[in-house]
């Protein structure tokens, strides 16, 4: 085996001065076929079908949304009754801390009936 070295590649410029360098794409690549992608039969599916991404069921998906407002609504709700109850606590105001306390507990009993709300979308 010998070690020929391989002559230098030639630059390619669009609108070149060398003829070879501006072959249609077809010539300069023998093994692009026109019909590779979209004509070639051995592709059945080209990928999901009308209607992909957009929502099934709408009025789940408004349910959820719903929920999910709702849940977040409590949860913002929880942080802002934990913050003024460990601030009375720590202020030694235990009377309004407890009120704080039988709020978070409460809000908690509302995400859990939100949760126990609709079981099947689990």
């Amino acid at each position: 085996m010998t070690d020929t070295p391989l002559p230098p590649r030639p630059d390619y410029r669009p609108g070149s001065a060398q003829p070879r360098l501006n072959r249609p794409v077809r010539e300069r690549y023998p093994q692009i076929r026109s019909t590779s992608g979209y004509g070639d039969p051995r592709i059945r599916h080209t990928g999901p079908g009308p209607g992909a991404g957009t929502e099934q069921e709408p009025e789940r998906s408004a349910r959820l949304n719903a929920r999910l407002a709702l849940a977040l609504t409590v949860v913002i709700g929880q942080l802002w009754g934990l913050t003024v109850t460990v601030n009375e606590w720590m202020k030694g105001n235990t009377g309004t801390a407890w009120w704080g306390a039988g709020f978070l507990i409460l809000s908690f009993l509302v995400v859990l009936g939100l949760w126990f709300l609709d079981p099947k979308d689990r």
